[in-house]
């Protein structure tokens, strides 16, 4: 099992969107930096372990945890026109951009906020400080830990 930080701009989709959906689970679409991509096409896997980030939002940081509930697929909106996403370039037979599904496990009492992240000695390496603004993040396992830890 591996560990994941996954942003989101909550006017977008938050992690009260994520609770509304049915089963608490919905696809998480729309990734369009090929880095992200890559980390979510090849290395994210079923049951790894998710903190769901709020970025572009005033109280900024990981508002809860979620699963992979299933693995890389072709990301359906990047053959829709009408949509955001849309990748006039991407056909059925050769995909550009890939989506997992995720489901919510616990939506935080109080955000980590990332004044705090960067407070902490423990997660001065956590990818989240040195690349910011890549949606997709690996995260270890200490880094996880004392996420939950501060969580509580």
């Amino acid at each position: 099992m591996a560990y994941w930080l996954f942003k989101s701009e909550p006017d977008c989709y938050s992690i009260d969107d994520l609770a509304r959906e049915p089963k608490q689970t919905a696809r998480w679409d729309g990734i369009r930096n090929y880095q992200a991509r890559n980390l979510l096409r090849d290395e994210v896997a079923l049951g790894d372990e998710v903190l769901f980030y709020h970025s572009r939002c005033k109280h900024i940081g990981i508002v809860g945890t979620a699963s992979v509930v299933k693995t890389a697929y072709p990301d359906p909106q990047q053959y829709l026109p009408e949509s955001p996403y849309f990748d006039p370039k991407a056909t059925p037979g050769q995909p550009r951009w890939f989506c997992v599904d995720i489901t919510l496990n616990e939506r935080f009492k109080t955000p980590v906020l990332l004044s705090t992240i960067k407070e902490i000695q423990q997660l001065e390496e956590m990818t989240l400080l040195k690349q910011g603004r890549l949606s997709i993040q690996p995260v270890t396992q200490e880094q996880w830990q004392t996420i939950i830890e501060l969580s509580r």
